[in-house]
């Protein structure tokens, strides 16, 4: 099953577009190879209002946030997760508005309780102002917000279900447009198939992504990510059974229709991929598994 990846969309950098009764988004003009067109910040309700991820600290961003919102009071601010396009500008902005943040706690918060160091690129600076976990209940003026505890692209990932229109804010665990980048220590594929399958028990009807546009037939769509990572898992056995026992040899076969700039962030997730093959007993290492390390089928 190929991902139906929906590329078009329209926006407006900076100005708010409204999307449904209770949603609004803003984004931010920071375009890349792993933000899509730009961060996109939801403004759920109406006077009393929610942020969802507020971005990266980018002046232009944070000042059409306040513009846009002057004449109404935010009362969350709510973080998906804590990459630098997501979060920073939580700091500025929750001291304007005089809102708490919300979020399942710092930077690699799902990973340092286990005694994993996780790498230095998230915002390490964010800690919520409430800690938030699987199931919690968020309510505002007219509005219901369930956080769905989702790790695997961080491990602190929160999805967030709004009950009145059946919805979850997905962050970058389900994108519309891209796969996720799970990169280890703090990316887990095996918790990120489990998260994948924790959406497929529910019954929302309409996704919407930090980056991108939304996703409408939720089922089949977060069914085909579960097979392309499945598929991948594959192509690393082949790989393997072919003679190629390192990952860095593996990625320009995985990858032949991939941009070469990217070949790095593609070596962190078929390097997540072979940790949970190893956890699932078809494949070792001898040593401590490392992007560099010499893998090999498991003796069946």
């Amino acid at each position: 099953m190929s991902i139906p990846f929906t590329f078009e969309f329209d926006y407006e950098y900076g100005a708010p577009q409204e999307l449904t009764p209770l949603i609004r988004r803003i984004i931010a003009r920071n375009p890349s190879a792993f933000t899509f067109r730009g961060t996109g910040t939801y403004v759920i309700g109406h006077g009393n209002v929610a942020v969802i991820d507020p971005g990266p600290l980018l002046e232009e961003h944070i000042t059409r946030l306040k513009h846009s919102l002057t004449e109404e009071s935010v009362t969350h601010i709510l973080i998906t997760h804590t990459h630098m396009d997501h979060s920073p500008a939580a700091q500025p902005l929750k001291e304007y508005w005089q809102a708490k943040t919300y979020g399942f706690g710092p930077h690699g918060a799902g990973k340092l309780e286990e005694g994993v160091q996780v790498e230095e690129g998230g915002d390490m600076d964010f800690v919520p102002d409430v800690t938030i976990g699987h199931g919690d209940l968020i309510e505002g003026d007219g509005w219901t917000i369930e956080a769905l505890y989702t790790p695997g692209h961080t491990s602190n990932h929160i999805c967030y279900a709004l009950r009145e229109e059946n919805s979850i804010f997905t962050g970058d665990h389900v994108m519309g447009w891209s796969t996720s980048i799970i990169a280890p220590p703090d990316g887990d594929m095996t918790q990120y198939m489990q998260s994948l399958e924790l959406l497929l028990d529910r019954d929302e009807e309409i996704y919407w992504p930090t980056h991108g546009t939304c996703i409408k037939d939720v089922k089949n769509f977060v069914r085909s990510f579960i097979e392309h990572r499945l598929a991948r898992e594959e192509q690393i056995i082949d790989c393997l059974k072919k003679g190629y026992s390192e990952i860095t040899k593996m990625v320009p076969i995985m990858y032949v229709d991939t941009d070469k700039k990217l070949y790095g962030a593609a070596a962190r997730s078929v390097f997540s991929a072979m940790i949970r093959l190893i956890d699932t007993g078809r494949v070792v290492c001898e040593d401590q598994p490392s992007l560099d390390s010499t893998y090999k089928l498991a003796t069946p």
